[in-house]
């Protein structure tokens, strides 16, 4: 088969990778279709390389539909809508892999233009997207991205080769873009945890976009202490990170999951700020799409609503990871779905027994 995976954002390359080693193992032939409007290509071009597979750049949706129209593959991955699915339906298959597992109402209205699949994580979360799209076709597989993790394999971030100490616990602190507590956190807030490492994962989209360059003014203070590395622009992947890290720092992200699946504490940072379009008589955007529709994560690990709760709260949870194991576990089976490993299998499985039927 020929399957191309559409990648409108760089950040989708590390749920894509486990499907696309595992096509290529069984001999399938596949390439990435790019957006050059969304990725920086000069500057990315390290990432693109490591897929080990051809990126056919685009412009935008419109040039990709006439693409796809040209080269028919077999099947289409999409990590997001697509508004051209009538035409491209004549000559592919499609599938919807979501990049993220996180809390955003946007995880299920991106099926509302279905196509001939959608692989889903959890058991929970196929329960809810079948309420929303009852006559769709949704397949329960598990987390593909988190493959790596749970088959133990080496993801290659070397503590020592990056001046910390393997001997100390380490904290990853991994912000998303918006709404970010990143611009909450001090300037000099590594010396309050000096006896730590510090892995700093910023959102993609912090290292490359222009209204995000104050969020990137404190990453490059940050990066200056000794016990601290903050991630660059090709360090896409959160997986290497979840790999060293002892406990987690997030807020409204998809990494809380991610994290909680590896039986781990996470702290979840309820202060953080807001872009001024959500602020003042725009706070019902904020709420649309971080409100009452949520998936509701409240419990899956100890909130904080200030910085300074931190220093108390990180040793706490570190000493005790016990206090909300339960709830972690819980979480993973209903939003993440099944930890073997396999849910690229799965997927190709599924796929490659769709064009025997």
């Amino acid at each position: 088969m020929f399957i191309v995976f559409d990648t409108l954002n760089v950040y989708y390359i590390p749920q894509y990778m486990p499907v696309i080693q595992e096509l290529t193992l069984r001999g399938h032939t596949v390439k990435l279709v790019c957006y050059s409007s969304k990725n920086d290509q000069e500057a990315l071009a390290k990432t693109f390389d490591e897929v080990g597979v051809e990126c056919l750049w685009v412009a935008d949706a419109q040039e990709a539909e006439q693409v796809y129209l040209t080269i028919k593959p077999d099947w289409i991955f999409f990590g997001n809508q697509f508004p051209h699915l009538d035409s491209i339906h004549q000559y592919s298959k499609t599938a919807q892999l979501g990049h993220g597992v996180g809390p955003k109402p946007s995880y299920y209205h991106k099926s509302i233009t279905p196509m001939t699949v959608r692989f889903i994580e959890g058991s929970l979360r196929l329960a809810k997207i079948k309420q929303y799209y009852p006559n769709d076709n949704f397949i329960e597989v598990g987390f593909c991205k988190l493959d790596p993790l749970f088959k133990h394999q080496d993801l290659g971030l070397d503590l020592t080769a990056l001046g910390l100490d393997v001997s100390k616990k380490t904290i990853l602190y991994a912000p998303t873009f918006n709404p970010s507590s990143l611009e909450c956190f001090p300037d000099n807030w590594p010396d309050d945890f000096k006896e730590y490492n510090i892995l700093i994962k910023p959102h993609s989209l912090t290292q490359v976009r222009k209204q995000y360059a104050n969020q990137r003014t404190k990453l490059a203070k940050w990066s200056a202490y000794p016990n601290v590395y903050v991630a660059n622009e090709n360090d896409i992947s959160l997986l290497p990170f979840i790999q060293h890290a002892d406990i987690l720092l997030s807020e409204a992200s998809s990494t809380l999951f991610e994290f909680a699946a590896v039986d781990r504490p996470v702290i979840v940072c309820n202060f953080f700020k807001l872009k001024w379009s959500y602020r003042g008589i725009f706070k019902y955007r904020f709420e649309q799409r971080f409100g009452k529709d949520n998936v509701l994560y409240s419990d899956i690990g100890l909130h904080v609503d200030k910085y300074k709760s931190l220093i108390k709260a990180i040793p706490e949870q570190l000493a005790n990871p016990q206090a909300y194991q339960a709830n972690r576990q819980r979480y993973t089976k209903e939003h993440v779905g099944p930890t073997d490993g396999l849910a690229s299998v799965r997927i190709v499985d599924y796929i490659e027994a769709y064009d025997k039927a």
